[in-house]
């Protein structure tokens, strides 16, 4: 279903208003690049998840257990751990703004923290925002 020519000029208005705010978040979302970044780091915490998973179980298998421990099973639930570890951090960060740009993490930190600082956080800024736009209207 097309959208009438008053949503269109609305949503015109706001994505030459989300370009202005924002260019690189807004590239970003044109491009794809910040959705590559989340996949191919999902993609690989899968990947280390079953090697991981592939050790636990040989290990089981292995004679291989000096002292009674199966090192080889326990090296592969440290490599599943670290699989998790990764997919959560590496969602975080393809989420977060600026990612996948190469901005460095020390700059997000100041970024949040600002936003939380200011009173208000994210969610209130563009609280504000909407309001502020239905009002010039």
């Amino acid at each position: 279903m097309p959208l009438s020519e008053h949503e269109q000029r609305l949503l015109d208005q706001i994505e030459s208003a989300l370009y202005a705010e924002d260019p690189k978040f807004a590239s970003n979302v044109r491009t794809g690049r910040g959705l590559r970044v989340g996949h191919r780091r999902g993609v690989q915490s899968v990947a280390v998840f079953l090697l991981g998973l592939v050790l636990l179980v040989g290990g089981i298998a292995l004679p291989l257990k000096p002292g009674g421990v199966p090192v080889v099973s326990v090296l592969g639930f440290l490599v599943m751990f670290a699989a998790g570890v990764l997919l959560l951090l590496g969602r975080g960060r393809a989420d977060a703004p600026g990612a996948g740009d190469g901005a460095s993490g020390h700059g997000r930190r100041e970024t949040r923290s600002t936003n939380r600082s200011d009173g208000g956080g994210f969610s209130a800024k563009m609280e504000e925002r909407f309001k502020r736009r239905f009002d010039q209207e």
